[in-house]
């Protein structure tokens, strides 16, 4: 839809007054790119912001919360994930007060119908599917960290999002600073209308870059023109053309260090003459803290990849005696932690750890991560946003959103887990992890601080400090919930026209842009070979495929005699006596040789010692005769021969010249013909007789033949690499099509698209669309075949579990499994339909479901049977990885619940009432 359509149903759209009455109320002023922006939505476009964390791109999402409440319109804020939209609803309820502020996160529904409503992007996407009431006066729509869509696991959302708004809703996409924004842009107009890009590279506060080796801290960059400096490189000055470079003093440091290791860890003081060695002090956690306190660097931000190294952090610090708040700060700190923890009771405290958590908010101190609870994480934010916390140990997670700015970060190492492998930061990762120092409106530059580590590489670091190439990659493909829902919805023609819309599809076809223009330049170099290779004699290809053919049958043949060759020649070398005389018949001992040692067997083939002519001893196997060696003469080797002997070498190679070395004798040959095959005799006749034979440019004209067939064969890889990337995602959707046909969700249609009248979708098929999760079809088939009837609430929740539950590394141990045989044999039966579907996508060349996980089974089935929280937790899981898997499994059962036949819907009830419960409703 164009701008001025949109202004037609838009009260807003045209008129620049509401961003005035908005700006005015701002604390401060309006950034250029912040004020083009806004510009733009009031104007009726939707837009795209890319700016570097901590710049103020969200004011554009917050104007449009501002539009639809001026215009009495709807708008839904969307975030990727919970503890972000939880955010994001207590700012705009405080601006906008709670009547109009609204939330939706799947496990929490809030003011659902209030103009403004902060969601996560997976509610709406169900939304979008459902056809919701909730979606009328829908005006704006803005998603925050749009760049989420890059993640494997759960980035298709947003592109379904994007694809399926309707036509009229602005979107106010919200990004961190990547490479390729252009063309995410450039597809948003393809898909959604007129779209404003509008990228900011520069940070609102400089951000410094420094390494901490031992007690000093030093800046990673000097500037060129001589200053002492540190600064990220977009920043350095703002002047152009001055560029940062390594800090000389750190390789120096490195090369000192790996000279320590080289010695075996042992340094050493100067001497004359000898270069300085030294191994860098690594300071503990506590130590770090203590040093940025003295240099002015609190708040800081300290990212440890590991839950276990957070609270390690966080202990250390408390060991050490580490007090980093006034009498005044740990009263206030006391007093917010008991008003927002009220509510625990006081049996799961000690099991929470309560007492150790609070001790180190008073000090100041604490660990942010996913395994601590929810609510624990919460008052840490508040507090480290109050500036009451002045030091938190975090995991990744903390760098996505939330808004915790810093005066500094620091990154303990370079190297973190990825799900598979422990992998080297990406430099996006290190400009979203850094991105978080510098507080706008507090701090005047921000710090990044990388902790000196052994086998430290500062050229590495400085790399990912610089690199600003990070692009923007989709992850969307069709999942079966997406499939019964479009072809519900539009009918399957029409979903496939949708789903080559996606981003995916639009990248894949941008890179098949490039290809494409390739092979029509090899077409039409083509056109010329074969204009070059014409022959008025005959036909050219013709007479090369004789050739080809020829070649190919004495490659064939060689190939099948070389074993037996091998074979003959190593009996010939063995056959050898001393004083043999032998012709080398290649290689820089060629000619006549006389045997010293008579060959021996060896796994390689024969090998016997010789005296060659030109007085050498050398070795040689049956790899130096590509045909059975022969005897051609003899000579006589004294007993007391000594190779060693110059004179003795001598006298022996003399005797050579006396033999008859007849070039006729000498080069026999006793190679099997070729010629006697039958193939290769009628080959060679029709060779000879094809009319080209006789053509004196047959030569040339045969070049340009070996051209042309080279270049075919490349434009042939090249057109097979077109042929896969177009419309890859509408072939992966009929497969998915074709394996839902088979399972009886979808009804016959041979794989061909579906008219959009027909919906095409069975009841189960009707079922299979309701349930969102990454398990979604053997959830249906379980329900379906009635695996799961029969259970109580406390099984059913332990079954489910296997759904959603995964583990966090790969060295799983026999889970714990709840008793009764009933449980047994439904979570079996779970497997057996899994391994089956799991064949079927093997057929069909899908992916999908993963293989049931009963890692979380028995602490479900305890939970929903009412046990304590101490006796489910135990030692084996933390509070927060229990809350957040039991709110996973809250949600499946919460759709089965809607789903299922009247007796698994009670069931499904009965366990989501037993689960949510003490900490998981807190």
């Amino acid at each position: 839809m164009a701008a001025s359509d949109r202004g037609a149903a838009d009260p807003t759209a045209g008129d620049l007054g509401a961003l005035r009455i908005f700006a005015a109320d701002l604390p401060f002023g309006l950034d250029p790119f912040q004020q083009q922006a806004c510009e733009a939505l009031a104007l009726g476009d939707s837009v795209l912001v890319a700016a570097p964390t901590g710049a103020g791109k969200t004011v554009v999402g917050e104007f449009a919360a501002f539009l639809a409440l001026q215009a009495g319109a709807k708008c839904f804020y969307t975030t990727p994930i919970k503890a972000l939209s939880n955010q994001k609803y207590t700012e705009l309820a405080e601006k906008h007060g709670e009547q109009n502020v609204g939330l939706l996160t799947g496990d929490t529904a809030r003011n659902a119908d209030a103009p403004v409503v902060v969601m996560t992007t997976e509610v709406l996407r169900n939304m979008l599917y459902a056809g919701s009431d909730g979606l009328r006066g829908l005006a704006y729509v803005v998603m925050d960290e749009v760049h989420y869509l890059a993640d494997r696991f759960r980035g298709a959302v947003w592109e379904e999002v994007i694809i399926h708004l309707p036509e009229e809703v602005l979107l106010v996409s919200l990004s961190a600073t990547v490479s390729n924004a252009e063309e995410f842009g450039e597809w948003l107009q393809t898909v959604r209308g007129a779209t404003r890009i509008v990228v900011e590279e520069h940070r609102p506060v400089p951000l410094w870059q420094h390494v901490l080796a031992g007690r000093r801290l030093y800046d990673l960059f000097v500037e060129q023109h001589g200053d002492a400096g540190g600064r990220d490189g977009d920043d350095a000055d703002g002047a152009p053309g001055v560029e940062p470079v390594l800090n000389r003093e750190l390789v120096q440091l490195a090369h000192e260090e790996s000279r320590v290791e080289r010695r075996g860890g042992k340094a050493r003081g100067p001497r004359p003459g000898a270069p300085r060695t030294r191994r860098v002090w690594v300071p503990s956690r506590a130590q770090v803290i203590e040093q940025l306190d003295r240099e002015g660097l609190l708040p800081a931000i300290t990212f440890i990849f590991s839950r276990a190294g957070c609270d390690a952090a966080v202990t250390q610090c408390l060991t050490a005696g580490l007090r980093l708040t006034t009498p005044d700060e740990r009263a206030r700190i006391r007093e917010h932690a008991a008003d927002r923890t009220a509510d625990l009771p006081d049996a799961d405290r000690t099991v929470l750890g309560y007492d150790t958590w609070l001790e180190g908010l008073e000090r100041g101190i604490a660990a942010h991560h996913a395994g601590l609870l929810p609510r624990f994480k919460e008052v840490t934010e508040e507090l480290f946003a109050a500036g009451l916390i002045k030091a938190v140990f975090a995991t990744e997670t903390l760098a996505l959103g939330i808004n915790m700015p810093a005066r500094c970060v620091v990154l303990e190492r370079l190297v973190k887990w990825n799900g598979e492998a422990h992998a080297e930061i990406t430099p996006g990762e290190y400009t979203q992890l850094t991105g978080r120092a510098g507080r706008r409106g507090i701090d005047v530059e921000g710090h990044a601080v990388v902790l000196w580590q052994q086998g430290f590489d500062p050229q590495a670091v400085a790399g990912l400090a610089s690199t600003r190439t990070y692009p923007l990659r989709s992850s969307f493909q069709p999942s079966y919930n997406m499939a019964v829902n479009l072809v519900g919805m539009v009918g399957r023609e029409q979903a496939r026209v949708l789903l080559e819309s996606s981003f995916a599809q639009f990248q894949a076809d941008r890179a098949v842009v490039g290809l494409a223009r390739q092979v029509q330049r090899n077409l039409d170099a083509l056109d010329g070979y074969a204009e070059a290779m014409t022959c008025e004699h005959g036909s050219i290809p013709e007479y090369t495929r004789l050739r080809r053919q020829l070649g190919d049958r004495e490659a064939k043949l060689a190939r099948d005699g070389s074993a037996s060759r091998r074979a003959e020649a190593a009996q010939a070398i063995e056959k050898l006596r001393v004083g043999d005389v032998i012709r080398v018949p290649s290689g820089r001992r060629r000619g006549l040789a006389i045997v010293l040692s008579p060959g021996t067997t060896v796994p390689d083939g024969g090998r016997l010692t010789v005296l060659t002519a030109d007085r050498q001893v050398t070795r040689l196997s049956c790899q130096d005769f590509p045909t059975p060696v022969e005897s051609v003469g003899r000579v006589r080797v004294a007993k007391n021969f000594n190779p060693r002997s110059p004179q003795s070498r001598r006298d022996l190679a003399s005797s050579l010249r006396m033999l008859d070395a007849d070039d006729g004798d000498g080069r026999r040959r006793n190679r099997r013909s070729s010629g006697e095959d039958d193939e290769i005799q009628r080959l060679r006749a029709a060779i000879r007789a094809h009319p080209v034979h006789g053509c004196p440019d047959r030569e040339d004209h045969i070049r340009w033949a070996e051209r042309y067939e080279k270049l075919r064969r490349e434009t042939n890889g090249l057109e097979r690499r077109v042929e896969t990337r177009t419309n890859s995602i509408a072939r992966t959707f009929d497969r998915v099509c074709r394996l839902l046909e088979e399972q009886g969700y979808l009804t016959e249609g041979g794989g061909e698209p579906r008219s959009p009248g027909e919906s095409g979708i069975t009841d189960a098929g009707r079922l299979l669309a309701r349930l969102y999760s990454e398990s979604d079809l053997l959830a249906a088939e379980c329900l379906r075949s009635g695996s799961w009837d029969g259970l109580n609430a406390a099984g059913l929740a332990a079954v489910v579990s296997t759904l959603v539950y995964e583990s966090r590394t790969d060295d799983r141990f026999a889970p714990r499994l709840p008793g009764g045989p009933e449980v047994g044999e439904a979570m079996a039966e779970t497997v057996r339909i899994w391994a089956r579907l799991s064949e079927a996508e093997q057929e069909h060349r899908l992916a999908f479901l993963a293989e049931p996980d009963a890692g979380f089974a028995w602490a479900a089935h305890q939970w929903a049977a009412g046990v304590p929280l101490d006796r489910v937790l135990g030692d084996t899981m933390a509070a927060g990885d229990f809350v957040r898997w039991t709110r996973q499994l809250i949600d499946l059962l919460d759709q089965i619940a809607k789903v299922g036949e009247p007796g698994m819907r009670r069931t499904a009830r009965k366990a989501v009432d037993g689960l949510r419960r003490g900490v998981v409703a807190y």
